[in-house]
This record gives structure tokens, sequence and C-alpha cells, in this order.
């Protein structure tokens, strides 16, 4: 046993063959994952969530300052539902492939996902790395050759045990028939010989690491997973049988075999990183961001053939909830999915981010709604945030079009109670932010910079500046802490609408360089110590904020009318 660091800053004792990683990365490095998304669908907002998710976390490690970071995302592209997807539309299976694909990354791009790389398990980069990724395993022992019986799902692509399965009667024929309570569509019992993994021979480790380190966020997905190895750890199958499957990657040295879909996908994250060449670094992730339909994936098997492997497993599992429309799960079925595409047109890509950031939350499924998408847009982003912008900025109460610091004497004269309140609130607020999003918890951060910016609203109000062109001094401190507001609010706001935050930011003169966190932790600086600060000119007006949206017919969610 020797000590092995899986989260900065805590030690803990795991197997040396099994876990210790000769791979060195440094702690201010950066390293995030999306699942990689099944292309026998196209995408719907679940897929971007998760993408957001990531990419804001990523903008969030940057604006704190870390050296580098590293985002991947991409599509799964082997397996039975791929094949059977391409048979129904007519089409082979690489074509088809192809042609899901790029509509995923279509949509990322259109949402402004700053990803390092889009990768695609069809590569032949991928099939050399899931090659020898399987050899390491069976070179140390953890593979071995059996014959596999049990229900198998080819729609969740797995063998499911007696706890994920259910007895329903078939209303047509009347018999009984046993489905998959995870997907919900009919298992198959299934007996061939395939390559097993000796996953039961990972139990203690995968339950001190689950345990002991607090890698699964939000905890109650962490139980999920405990609860799962005590009851269900067995060896699994991680081939089938080619004959049956040949959309894959073989097994080394036995083609009759295709390495199993799970096994294939789950490397995506080693080959981005150049795995197994000798540029292979930076391991291990400091996150994979996943919906909760893959927690078992990700959170029993993939640690457990890292270890096999004698890699270190991923520092944190983020894991959230499902996007329902009318508190259903979408399906093509129910034709109730909703496709980014048709939103983005309706609510441009910096409004979806927005409303999905700020709706969404991790430890519970969110209802989507397009009522509340255009509560929130209207109401947060071109009222409150956009209106504030424009008083604050139009020449008739800032007519030299400067962003002036506030002078410390002249607000100590004219200061107020509900002026002294709002940059208390605003000097407390990247701090607040910052542990809301270090969490993924983007919609409680999302509420407190909006709490901040009604009440500097309030405040322009309350202060009615517009009686003051007279006094230019009381006119400029009063605008110059609703603009410090502005600012430090609109740096926070990066990682999630990072196109209005520039365009704010943009508007109050503020160059790139001075839009980092640390600058947002700095704030009316010039009420703090005798630093004498700069007038700043305003950058060009380039006319609305944000345009306010408007529903043009009847929607799925039309009875959603309450924001949260």
């Amino acid at each position: 046993m020797k000590k092995l660091e899986l989260i900065r800053g805590i030690n803990s004792l795991f197997n040396k063959k099994r876990l210790c990683s000769t791979n060195k990365r440094k702690e201010t490095d950066f390293f995030i994952t999306t699942p990689i998304f099944y292309v026998n669908s196209v995408p719907h907002i679940g897929h971007v969530f998760t993408a957001l998710l990531a990419d804001a976390q990523n903008r969030f490690q940057k604006l704190l300052g870390v050296t580098s970071s590293f985002l991947s995302t991409g599509t799964d592209e082997h397996g039975m539902k791929i094949l059977q997807a391409a048979t129904k539309n007519g089409m082979q299976a690489q074509d088809f492939c192809d042609k899901i694909s790029i509509q995923f990354k279509d949509v990322f791009q259109e949402m402004n996902i700053d990803y390092n790389v889009f990768f695609r398990t069809t590569s032949i980069d991928h099939k050399k790395s899931v090659q020898h990724f399987y050899k390491q395993i069976n070179d140390r022992g953890y593979v071995y050759s059996g014959t596999y019986e049990g229900w198998y799902c080819t729609s969740d692509e797995m063998f499911l045990t007696s706890t994920h399965l259910i007895d329903v009667k078939d209303p047509v024929t009347g018999k009984m028939k046993k489905l998959s309570s995870l997907s919900g569509q009919e298992v198959e019992w299934t007996s061939e010989c395939n390559y097993m993994f000796k996953l039961s021979q990972f139990k203690d480790d995968l339950l001190h690491w689950l345990k002991n380190e607090n890698v699964i966020k939000p905890k109650i997905f962490q139980n999920i997973l405990i609860n799962d190895i005590y009851e269900n750890l067995r060896d699994i199958s991680i081939s089938r049988d080619r004959s049956r499957l040949p959309w894959g990657i073989p097994v080394p040295d036995d083609d009759s075999q295709t390495i199993y879909v799970w096994l294939d996908a789950l490397i995506n994250y080693l080959t981005v990183r150049g795995y197994p060449d000798s540029k292979f670094q930076h391991w291990p992730p400091d996150y994979h961001v996943i919906g909760k339909e893959i927690l078992k994936f990700h959170g029993i098997y993939w640690p457990a053939f890292l270890m096999a492997a004698g890699l270190e497993p991923p520092r944190h599992l983020l894991v959230h909830s499902h996007w329902l429309v009318d508190h259903q799960k979408m399906s093509k079925s129910k034709g109730n999915s909703i496709t980014p595409m048709s939103r983005i047109d309706s609510y441009t890509a910096e409004g979806l981010r927005y409303y999905l950031l700020r709706e969404g939350v991790p430890h519970s499924d969110s209802n989507y709604s397009d009522v509340k998408v255009e509560k929130y847009l209207n109401s947060e982003l071109a009222n409150t945030l956009g209106n504030l912008l424009n008083r604050c900025t139009s020449t008739t109460l800032n007519q030299g079009q400067i962003f002036r610091p506030i002078c410390r004497d002249t607000y100590r004269q004219y200061s107020s109670a509900d002026g002294e309140s709002l940059v208390e609130a605003v000097d407390g607020l990247a701090d607040s932010v910052a542990e809301h999003y270090t969490n993924f918890n983007f919609y409680h951060g999302l509420e407190e910079i909006m709490t901040v910016l009604r009440q500097a609203n309030l405040f322009l109000q309350s202060q009615k500046p517009w009686e003051f062109k007279n006094d230019e001094k009381r006119l400029s401190t009063i605008i110059s802490v609703a603009m410090e507001t502005l600012r430090v609010c609109g740096i926070l706001l990066q990682p999630i609408v990072p196109v209005l935050s520039d365009k704010l930011l943009s508007r109050l003169g503020v160059s790139n360089e001075r839009r980092t966190w640390h600058d947002a932790e700095n704030n009316f600086i010039a009420l703090k110590s005798d630093v004498r600060i700069d007038d700043v000119r305003l950058g060009d007006n380039t006319g609305v904020f944000f345009q306010k949206v408007k529903l043009e017919e009847p929607v799925l969610q039309a009875k959603e009318s309450v924001v949260k």
C-alpha cells in the first residue's frame, strides 16, 4: 500500500499494483470531460446541458487562473444500437455516424462550447488506444474467457441483474415480458462465450475510493453507487460475439469477439490525452461530467478498469439529473424532445445557455418550459441587467461617456444606507459565487448575481440620479456605484454567457486583461485605499443589450408559468 493523491490536497491509501500511475500532471492544470454522446439519435437539450456544465466550469477555472485547461467532448459511435439505427435509416453504419456526429458538433459550436477536442470513437487513434488498454488489463490478469448468461438489453448495451428488471404484460399478446427498469426497453435472455473482466476483485478498492474521497457530486449519487457495489458487484462481460456485433473494435488476437461498447467508449478519456503514446500526460481528469443514467459505468466500471490498468481513477464525477418536458422524460415516441437548434433560433444561444444553467440543478430533475425561458430572459437579462446597463451608460446620465472610479471623500459625503448595503453586497459577491460555481451549482450563483443587480436597480431608483444633472459629483457617485456593480457582475457572468458578458464589459471599457476572478474580488478599490484610478472611456454602444423574446404560438409547456 502507498499514498496516492486523487484529489488536490487529500492523500489516500490504495493498492500500488492497481492504482499507482507513473504519469505526472501539474496541479495548475485543469482537465474536464463530457461523456461522448451516443449517435443513435439527434442531440437534445439534455446533451447541451451536460456540455454547458463542463464548459461553464472550464471557463470558471480559467478565470481563477489555472495554467492550462482542457475540455473534451465528442460522440460514441459503436454498438448494436448504432447498427440498428443505421439499418433502419437505410445507411451504412459509418455514414450514419458521420451524419449524426456532425449535428452534435454543430450544436456545440452554436452554443459556444469551448472544447479542445471533439472526439469520435471511430477514429484510427482510438482503435489503437482501446486495443492497447485491453492488452494491459489482460496481461495484468484481470481478463478470462467464460460463458455469460443473462438478460441483455440492447438499448442499455448491458446485461441486467434482477434488481433492474420489471415484469409487464404485453398489451397485444397478453403474455408477460421483461423490461429494463433503466430504459423501459425489452430484454432478451442471452448466452454466449465472452471475455470476462474480474470486476468483483475491486470491491474494497471501489468502496475505499468512494467513501474516503468525496469524488461523487452531488452526494446522493455516491450512496447509489455504494449500495450497488454491495448488492450487485460481479464479473462482467467485456466482449460480444462478432457475428452478433460486427460494428465495433475487435478484441486483440481474437477477431471473433468485439470489445464491449462501454469499455471502448470510456477509453476515449485516455485517447484524448495521447494514450498510449509517450505524449500521454495530464491524467487523471479533474471531472467527468455525466448524466445520472450512466452513473454505474463511470462510477463502478470505469474506475475498476483504470485500477486494473495501473492508472488513477478520476478525481471527481459530477452527476446531473434529467431534463423533463411536462414532467415526463423526453423521447421520440412521445414527440416531446426539445431540439437545441429550434430554441437557439427563438432565444439565441446565449439565452438558451442562461436558461439551462439558471434553471438546471444537478441533484434533481428539471422541467423544461418555454414560458419559463421567456420569463427568465426578459426579466433578468433584458430588464434587470440590460436596463441597468442602459441607464448607467446613456448620454442622459453619463454625458461624458466615462466609467469614473468613486472618490472616497465624495462617496462619504453622499453615501446612503442603500448605497452602503449595495457596496457591501458587491464586495462579498465573488467569493460567494465562486463557492457555488466550484460545486457546479451555477443556478445558485446566478440567483446571487441577480439579487445584487436588482439591488443596484433599486438603488438607482431610490437615489434618482436624473434629478442631479447640475450636481456632477453626486450624479457621478451614484452612477459609479451602479457601474462598479455591473463590472463585477459582468466578470462573474463570463462562464455562463460569455458573449453577453463580453458585450457588457466592452461597453464599460473593461480591458480583456482586467476580466479575471481576481479583478472581481478587487472592487471599489478607491473606497478601500488611497490608490488613484483613472477614468475609463466607455466602449461603443452596440445597441440593445439583450432583445426581449416573445412566444408567438402555444408551446408544449404552456401550463408552466411561475419562475421558481
